[in-house]
């Protein structure tokens, strides 16, 4: 049950707030003098504070009162503190609540007003409690990623990351295919190094081949070699990237673009790891790991009938889903920071502009933006206008032309703050009003 300390030295409006929080199912406990109530606070678990702001060693001053909020506020930074008061204590309520105080209320009090505050002050802190729970457990998780597998100095901040690369080192030991899936640019081929990096064949080669980047006719070749005169032009045996791969990891990107052909010669080597150079009839055999990438719709296509359904399955023993960039917008910022050349910093405006951009690019779009804007800005500072983004426009005419930010990203900068609202407010080029007025009218948790 939330618990409710009444800090008063009038014994009549203690009870009388003792009855009405007990019809709200709220358990309270009574001080009657500032001593009293210090005590209890240090003693007891207690989720917001009713305060008087006079006591009867006090004048009409009301300083007494004032002393008492400012000792529970820097013993108890984040428990809320709601003021009675008379109209003669006005002005100092309103200074309190500038420095910290949760709502403040003229005596006599009106009893809904009362109960509405403590209730939503109870649940914002039950629900900031979370939060910070949510963000210290992705922070002892982070650390546990990071110390444990080797990420290749993946940047990353976004949860949904923090999803696919545990995953990928996860199943980085497990000595079957894995299919990334995921648009272009989104950094399929880091997860695949990655993977690569911890698995029990991270010290054998580690050999790539774009499927789509070949014409058809020479896919093959490349996959599995060939004898001299096996094709036009081809006056001596070359080596495949199977043999190159054995003992280690092969990555083929783009997946879907393999030909019939291809399709169902790497089927045979997927099942039985033996395969034939073109133009030979040896056999060979070998032992690598494939990691393959697509940003194609695979089971479309098999419906189609342009890609084999037993290949899929056999490449698909265990799928990695990398989402686009726009999904994972914790990770914007920090990749943007990381790919700025040395000497370069971003504006608060030019901060908001990334943050709102669509990035159908991805991380390939968001790289060439910085690494762009960086070359050509006449100042350190990135400005919206140094960007060359559609949605920079709005943010040239200066931070009063910000949208407003979306709850999304509003919690995820708190996320990232630990719940500081001070700190969470310059990342998205607000002031500290301006956030706290957004997160109430989003009913996001305040610190």
């Amino acid at each position: 049950m939330p618990t409710v300390l009444v800090i008063d030295d009038n014994p009549a409006v203690a009870t009388a707030l003792e009855v009405l929080f007990s019809l709200h199912e709220l358990r309270t406990l009574r001080a009657l003098s500032p001593q009293e109530g210090l005590a209890l606070l240090r003693k007891e678990a207690v989720d917001l504070v009713v305060q008087d702001m006079n006591f009867a060693a006090d004048t009409t001053s009301g300083e007494e009162g004032v002393e008492l909020f400012r000792e529970i506020r820097a013993a108890f930074p984040d428990l809320p503190v709601i003021l009675l008061t008379a109209w003669t204590h006005l002005d100092a309520a309103v200074d309190l609540v500038k420095a910290g105080a949760a709502d403040y209320l003229a005596k006599p009090w009106d009893d809904r007003r009362l109960i509405a505050s403590v209730i939503n002050l109870i649940e914002l802190g039950q629900a900031n409690r979370e939060l910070q729970q949510r963000v210290q457990r992705e922070r002892r998780q982070r650390r546990d990623l990071e110390e444990r597998f080797d990420l290749r100095d993946v940047v990353w901040n976004d949860p949904a990351t923090e999803r696919v690369l545990a995953l990928a080192c996860q199943v980085a030991r497990a000595d079957v295919p894995v299919l990334i899936t995921g648009p272009n640019g989104s950094g399929k081929e880091r997860i695949a190094e990655i993977i690569r990096a911890n698995s029990s064949v991270k010290e054998g080669p580690f050999v790539t081949l774009n499927c789509g980047a070949l014409p058809s006719e020479l896919i093959e070749a490349e996959l599995f070699g060939a004898d001299a005169g096996a094709y036009t032009g081809a006056s001596k045996a070359r080596e495949g990237k199977f043999e190159a791969a054995d003992g280690g990891t092969l990555f083929l990107d783009e997946i879907g673009n393999l030909p019939p052909a291809g399709q169902m010669k790497l089927l045979r080597v997927l099942e039985t790891g033996r395969f034939e150079r073109l133009g030979s009839n040896r056999e060979r055999q070998v032992k690598v790991r494939v990691l393959s990438a697509t940003n194609a719709d695979l089971p479309a296509m098999i419906r189609a009938g342009t890609f084999r359904e037993d290949l899929y399955y056999r490449l698909n023993v265990i799928e990695l889903r990398l989402p686009p960039l726009a999904e994972r917008p914790g990770d914007i910022l920090p990749l943007a920071e990381h790919f700025l050349p040395p000497g370069k910093s971003l504006g608060e405006a030019a901060r908001a502009a990334l943050r709102q951009h669509g990035w159908p690019g991805n991380v390939r779009e968001l790289k060439n933006v910085m690494q762009r804007a960086g070359l050509l800005a006449a100042n350190e500072c990135i400005e919206p206008a140094d960007l060359g983004l559609p949605v920079a426009a709005a943010y040239i005419a200066g931070p009063t032309a910000d949208p407003e930010p979306d709850r999304d990203s509003i919690e995820r900068a708190l996320a990232r703050a630990s719940g500081v609202v001070a700190q969470a407010a310059a990342e998205l080029g607000l002031s500290r009003q301006a956030l706290y007025r957004r997160m109430e009218r989003l009913g996001i948790v305040r610190s």
